[in-house]
């Protein structure tokens, strides 16, 4: 037997100890609230953390209307069966000749196809895997890559993408004021397809952000804030994007979700109705329950108990089945198949 065959058998034999040997994620084994609106959580791993209420994310009541194409998103943490999921996928691509991405028949058009034929999942893995790839700056908008070549050519006759966008130093608007004009010249067309999802929040943040608000919010490593503001700028920026530069931004947040870190603390989420702490993931299906503690949890009845948990669970059942339809009518309609 050869040394390269010997080789190339350890490494199919090792690729599953690879992946087994990936450190796993730390479960929650305790949650409870304590006083002066503080939620303290002890992991699988012995660690103990102490969560400020009041920053956390709040949620009253959830209202369902698929036909607003609106999508309900919360800033959770993504499942350690999603990120395997990714890893088995990106190991079959590797091992698949077929597979190969830079070939001219399949190199995605759009940002949205890019990343869905590598993650999978619905709308809200796509905002959330974005939105992580920014905070961890695995992807930076002001790359080289993502800046326009200098030139002095002009088409004739003069396109609309040519006028709209010939005074951008990068693929997409990296400038809160030439951002701040596209997204209103984008909202008096009607045409914010891009942006249908994001969380209000998102929106209201980068439109109330000036460039010297942002580059304040960068300079005092205010990453979560940063990112929002750069996620609106970047599907903004979308349908203006190269080939090269789509395959750059698909490449490094399939990197950073294949990097998570386990030490990740839970995503955890306040439902004000339901006096309820609840710790949740995503995964390829949508969000998913973890943990679940009640403000008054030491006063009410088991039935009390189990009725308000049966709540929560059918009403996170509703949100997954109204963004699974959200982002297929999205998916018809606007990005194809």
């Amino acid at each position: 037997m050869t040394t390269k065959r010997i080789t190339i058998i350890l490494g199919l034999l090792l690729t599953p100890i690879v992946l087994m040997a990936q450190p796993k994620m730390p479960s929650i084994s305790e949650m409870r609230w304590g006083r002066d609106y503080n939620l303290h959580i002890k992991l699988s791993n012995d660690t103990n953390y102490v969560m400020d209420v009041r920053a956390l994310h709040h949620t009253g009541e959830v209202s369902f209307d698929t036909n607003t194409e609106a999508a309900t998103y919360y800033p959770v943490s993504l499942d350690e069966e999603f990120i395997n999921h990714i890893k088995h996928r990106k190991l079959e691509s590797e091992k698949d000749p077929t597979a190969d991405s830079t070939s001219t028949t399949s190199r995605p058009t759009t940002l949205w196809s890019s990343l869905h034929g590598t993650l999978g999942g619905g709308y809200v893995h796509f905002v959330n895997c974005l939105v992580y790839a920014l905070e961890s700056n695995h992807v930076n908008l002001s790359d080289p890559i993502m800046r326009r070549p200098e030139t002095k050519w002009k088409p004739k006759p003069m396109t609309q993408t040519y006028k709209r966008t010939r005074k951008w130093e990068h693929y997409v608007p990296y400038n809160q004021k030439l951002a701040q004009r596209e997204y209103k010249l984008r909202k008096r067309e009607n045409d914010l397809k891009d942006l249908q999802g994001i969380p209000d929040k998102f929106l209201d943040l980068f439109l109330n952000t000036s460039q010297k608000q942002y580059e304040r919010l960068r300079a005092e490593g205010k990453n979560m804030q940063v990112s929002q503001i750069d996620l609106i700028r970047l599907l903004l920026g979308a349908k203006y994007l190269g080939v090269n530069q789509i395959e750059y931004i698909q490449k490094r947040v399939t990197s950073s979700v294949l990097l998570y870190s386990v030490s990740n603390l839970p995503s955890v989420i306040i439902f004000d109705d339901y006096q309820a702490a609840v710790a949740m993931t995503l995964d390829k299906s949508g969000y998913n329950i973890d943990y679940v503690v009640f403000q008054d949890q030491n006063t009410i009845s088991t039935e009390e108990f189990n009725d308000r948990y049966s709540m929560i669970e059918t009403l996170i059942e509703a949100i997954n089945e109204a963004n699974e339809k959200v982002f297929r009518k999205r998916l018809s309609s606007y990005y194809g198949s």
